[in-house]
């Protein structure tokens, strides 16, 4: 590396902390064009105290692209847990092939927050290889909403199991999330759990219950779908209408 180009880059992590937005945006840009001569100083500062530091950091590393990836898998190794985190956000947003088995590893990472960060980015590689690890993280209290809606991304039947355990759940997050993924997927194995989250105390997650019921189009729904025309919310009455018509059922006086 040439000493101008080592002084250049100097300049651009200095101004990283600059107050002004402006210029740390101009910085992460011009660091991302710098490619790997910036990628190890810039990996470097994911470990910074200061997370708008670490993250400028990672939003330079990650428009160095693909040529950034081999050292982001290393970061996903490294002892500090920040440096972890955003080694995954990093390879989420690249989307590469080569991310996706490192980033499962690391759902069963010992900090929440790199866990965390692990289901974010396998919801964007949107690989059907993660789907067993999500179904994993649904048990995680740390990052199972996350997971759920990670899997509304993936629709895989392998799935079905795990998020039906999360639509019986007490968190209505995930139970919101569950209802919709079990419609994408499409299985009638969870018409019967459908059918009982048609009752759920939270609207969404009835809302959520009556559309997937429509895509799968099992007519056995119709009873349990009836009571959701006097529903207190609107938007769940107007998606019950809506699931029973596309179910082929008509008011008896139509």
């Amino acid at each position: 590396m040439s000493g101008e180009t080592d002084r250049r880059i100097e300049q651009l992590l200095a101004a990283l902390r600059d107050d002004n937005e402006a210029l740390r945006d101009h910085a992460v840009a011009s660091l991302g064009q710098l490619g790997a001569a910036a990628i190890e100083r810039l990996i470097n500062l994911f470990a910074d105290e200061d997370r708008v530091i670490r993250e400028a950091a990672r939003q330079a590393v990650v428009q160095v692209g693909a040529d950034a990836v081999p050292a982001l898998l290393e970061a996903l190794r490294d002892d500090d847990w920040a440096v972890r985190e955003q080694a995954a956000v990093a390879l989420g947003s690249l989307q590469d092939e080569r991310a996706i088995e490192p980033v499962i590893a690391a759902l069963k990472d010992r900090d929440g927050a790199v866990r965390q960060a692990a289901v974010l980015a396998l919801e964007k590689l949107r690989d059907p290889r993660a789907v067993d690890g999500l179904i994993e993280a649904l048990l995680d209290q740390t990052v199972r909403e996350e997971a759920a809606r990670a899997l509304k991304k993936i629709p895989d039947p392998r799935a079905v199991d795990g998020l039906l355990r999360g639509l019986a759940s007490g968190n209505w997050i995930v139970k919101r999330h569950a209802a919709e993924a079990l419609g994408l997927i499409g299985d009638t194995r969870a018409l019967d759990g459908l059918r009982e989250a048609l009752r759920d105390e939270d609207w969404l997650v009835r809302r959520n219950a009556a559309e997937s019921l429509a895509r799968l189009g099992d007519r056995r729904a119709v009873e349990d779908l009836l009571p959701l025309l006097e529903d207190e919310n609107d938007m769940v009455r107007e998606t019950a209408e809506g699931a029973l018509s596309s179910l082929g059922w008509t008011p008896p006086n139509a």
